[in-house]
């Protein structure tokens, strides 16, 4: 009985979010159906490989599957807007059921495409243009605005825990019985999270209807408050500068391991993994940390820290001292984007958050391919260890004239006294 009394006081000291009985059943179904999700990414993946033995045609399947965030974005956030999320996000979630049973059937009866999974691909990226702004702006119902922070920072660890299991199980499934279980998998992984939100209860932020039902002027009216808030604008500006010259590890570390360390695919898998749990540490510290809250300090300190680390990267020529630098890049990657998600979920206001959220998304899918373009240009004509300096640098810089700008802007809009 002391046991449990003192576990009890442990979680709801460190992670209070896990107090509010909505949150803690719809985080369980999380966990469950992200681990599928990652199953079937490395599923997929091989599976594509093996149909069509194209990097080429592997990479227009992840385009496809990101274009319609890139479109149809904007839109989305009226729509989560305007109807209950819990609504939104059940229709979703369904929907991406559905098309891993398809897949996995397509594989089991010898019928699969490429054309097919392209087309799947593409219903899954609509989905998700509403699926993932909808589950960003659920969160605040689920936990509230003071443990928010610790939500969503528990959200990150479920996630980057996931993106070490899952890719794992899925492997396992996929050598000892083929990669349609790795999709059936994660078509039942699915029924946790849909059951999870049948038995979450909220009252839902539903905005009063609008007379004229103007979707382009409910977009206008939702990029005029954004630009109107100083604490929104620069956070959604900096979430930018990151997502170009930050998140490109994808292109950048398989380069560095081969070309810079001299190391083969092994080593390349720990550098990934080191990242990763770097990021899950880092969640599970912002989340000990929450309580303090979301502020612009925080946002400028772990992108400076972030920014130091890649360029100690470049200097670096073992993988051990890059390993440690991934870790702590990880750490203050997660802290950053945790800060970021919290302070546009904290300061917008209920009738906007949709649309808040349905841009940050926006941000982040439209800056992951400039991002890997930067870093693919700058790796082909200098290296990989100059692209690591190049992209730290060019954060310090922007990240610094970005705050300059928005304290000049604060000290002229500062009233006068008369």
């Amino acid at each position: 009985m002391n046991i449990f009394k003192y576990s009890k006081q442990v979680v709801s000291t460190n992670f209070p979010a896990l107090t509010h009985e909505n949150f803690r059943i719809y985080w369980l179904g999380q966990c469950v159906s992200l681990i599928g999700t990652w199953a079937q990414s490395i599923g997929q993946t091989w599976l594509v490989l093996s149909l069509t033995g194209s990097p080429l045609l592997l990479g227009i399947l992840g385009a496809v599957q990101f274009l319609p965030i890139t479109i149809f974005s904007l839109f989305a956030g009226v729509l989560i807007d305007r109807y209950p999320k819990k609504q939104i996000i059940l229709i979703t979630q369904f929907t991406s059921m559905i098309l891993a049973f398809t897949l996995s059937a397509l594989v089991f009866t010898h019928t699969v495409s490429y054309e097919y999974i392209l087309i799947l691909a593409l219903i899954l990226g609509f989905s998700n243009t509403l699926d993932m702004p909808a589950r960003q702006a659920f969160t605040i119902e689920l936990a509230g605005k003071n443990d928010l922070m610790n939500a969503i920072a528990l959200n990150s660890a479920t996630f980057n825990l996931a993106r070490i299991v899952g890719p794992a199980i899925g492997a396992l499934i996929m050598a000892s019985f083929g990669a349609a279980w790795c999709f059936l998998l994660n078509g039942f992984s699915f029924m946790a999270v849909i059951v999870s939100l049948l038995k979450v209860e909220v009252t839902p932020y539903v905005r009063k209807k609008i007379s004229d039902n103007n979707m382009i002027k409910e977009i206008k009216d939702g990029l005029k408050y954004i630009a109107k808030e100083p604490a929104l604008l620069q956070t959604i500006v900096m979430v930018l500068i990151i997502g170009i010259f930050v998140f490109n590890f994808n292109i950048l570390i398989p380069v560095f391991a081969k070309n810079i360390l001299h190391q083969e695919a092994k080593i390349y898998g720990l550098l990934m993994s080191a990242l990763g749990v770097g990021s899950l540490i880092g969640a599970l510290m912002v989340s000990i940390n929450s309580k303090s809250g979301p502020n612009m300090k925080i946002l400028l300190r772990s992108s400076i820290i972030v920014s130091l680390t890649l360029i100690l990267i470049s200097f670096t020529r073992t993988y051990y001292y890059t390993a440690i630098l991934l870790v702590i890049t990880g750490i203050f990657n997660i802290w950053f984007s945790t800060t970021a998600n919290s302070t546009l979920q904290i300061t917008s206001k209920d009738e906007y958050r949709g649309r808040v959220m349905s841009v940050y998304s926006l941000v982040f899918a439209g800056a992951s391919p400039i991002g890997n373009m930067f870093a693919g240009l700058t790796t082909d004509m200098f290296g990989a260890n100059t692209a690591f300096l190049l992209s730290g640098v060019m954060t310090i810089v922007l990240i610094a004239l970005v705050s300059l700008f928005f304290k000049l802007r604060q000290a002229t809009n500062k009233p006068q006294p008369s």
